[in-house]
């Protein structure tokens, strides 16, 4: 946590980092055990379906807020904002994201408890968020298929439920903040 200068040494803003991602039915491969000498083999899928978790983590506290949505544009973003903002209450926070068109776009609103920070452009290594991506694409897609939409959706869903703030604080640690 930081105290911003402009509200008074009374206010207190905590730092979250901002991504998001696809996840989708087409086959991700990774690298896979095999006993050597014997023919490796893993099935993929052809699938265009897909949706996106937008998600806030605070590096220092472990604390995160997550949505599922259906694609990524300024009037989704403006739906995760506001919803982000309410589970914020009174707290204040400083939201740091990549320059994704839909996160500059003209016509967002950002909520007044929020101040938003943008990563200089092209530095994804910058943001512990994408730490976060890959933990749960180890976890829930790479060398896996899904019948539909729904059970990827779940498989997410339910490996988000498993991550405490220990693993989230460790996994997107920074020495930046």
């Amino acid at each position: 946590m930081i105290a911003s200068n402009h509200l008074g040494k009374d206010k207190v803003k905590n730092i979250y980092f901002f991504d998001e991602a696809r996840f989708g039915l087409q086959s991700s491969l990774c690298r896979k055990w095999a006993k050597r000498g014997s023919e490796c083999t893993v099935k993929v899928k052809q699938g265009y379906q897909n949706f996106y978790v937008y998600s806030s983590v605070a590096p220092k506290t472990g604390d995160q807020f997550s949505l599922l949505l259906p694609f990524v544009n300024t009037e989704i973003m403006q739906i995760y904002l506001d919803e982000f903002s309410m589970s914020l209450g009174s707290e204040n926070a400083i939201l740091i994201m990549d320059q994704a068109g839909w996160h500059k776009s003209k016509d967002l609103i950002v909520p007044v408890n929020l101040e938003i920070w943008f990563l200089p452009p092209y530095s994804p290594e910058l943001n512990p968020v994408e730490r976060l991506w890959k933990y749960i694409k180890q976890n829930t897609i790479h060398n896996r298929i899904y019948d539909n939409l729904k059970n990827l959706e779940k498989a997410v869903i339910d490996n988000f439920n498993l991550i405490d703030c220990q693993l989230l604080t460790k996994l997107c640690a920074c020495s930046y903040i």
